[in-house]
């Protein structure tokens, strides 16, 4: 059922956040993760690649990576999934964060589809696995290509540094959690994109995180 998947990483918001196009090589069907905002780069990605998007998918409910995706679904006419139900509170007030950090276009939505861990999404012939990873977010959910060793984490894991854990309902103890008993064991040659920041792997993280690594305290 797989196939070659590619990405596009697409910083997009002011914050710099790494929207991610993904395709399927075989049939140029097509996901978008995480469409804070600039939906018109995101637009001319998608045109520019001549693929054909039938998803979007959300890692977690913060306004830059989800504040985009209900006009972007409107305008593609396409579903959204993701993130996993609790982080139903962050994605109910992204209209009203959307005038305190201007973000002209964000609007509240719920998705067509809540995932939780150890669900799939599919495009074209690719599937992803899900993976509820709590921590800088109750309901932050990440997506992993088993075939390419590849993994979309959000906000959980950076290149050098983890998530934050000081919003409403973060936990840190959960962050820690979920990264080291989900992220780890799907293997040190796994590359991840970040939702901020360069692209890191999770042996590289386990060797020299400062905050998750094998050897931090």
């Amino acid at each position: 059922m797989n196939s070659l998947l590619h990405h596009l990483i697409i910083p997009v918001t002011p914050y710099a956040q790494n929207c991610t196009l993904l395709w399927c090589d075989d049939t140029k069907e097509a996901a978008i993760v995480d469409p804070g905002g600039d939906l018109d780069l995101i637009l001319a990605a998608i045109t520019k690649r001549g693929v054909h998007v039938t998803k979007l998918l959300i890692t977690h409910g913060h306004i830059d990576h989800a504040g985009g995706a209900a006009d972007l679904a409107s305008r593609l006419s396409v579903p959204i999934e993701g993130p996993q139900r609790e982080d139903a509170f962050w994605l109910d007030q992204l209209s009203e964060e959307a005038t305190r950090f201007d973000f002209s276009h964000a609007r509240a939505f719920v998705p067509e589809r809540w995932l939780s861990d150890q669900d799939q999404v599919t495009f074209g012939k690719v599937t992803l696995d899900v993976l509820h990873t709590p921590g800088h977010t109750p309901g932050h959910v990440c997506y992993f290509h088993a075939p390419s060793k590849l993994a979309l984490v959000g906000d959980v894991l950076f290149a050098g540094n983890i998530g934050r854990t000081d919003f409403p309902r973060g936990n840190y103890d959960a962050l820690i959690h979920s990264i080291r008993m989900k992220l780890w064991p799907l293997g040190d040659d796994v590359t991840f994109i970040s939702g901020h920041g360069p692209n890191s792997t999770f042996g590289k993280e386990r060797r020299t995180n400062p905050f998750v690594g094998d050897n931090a305290t």
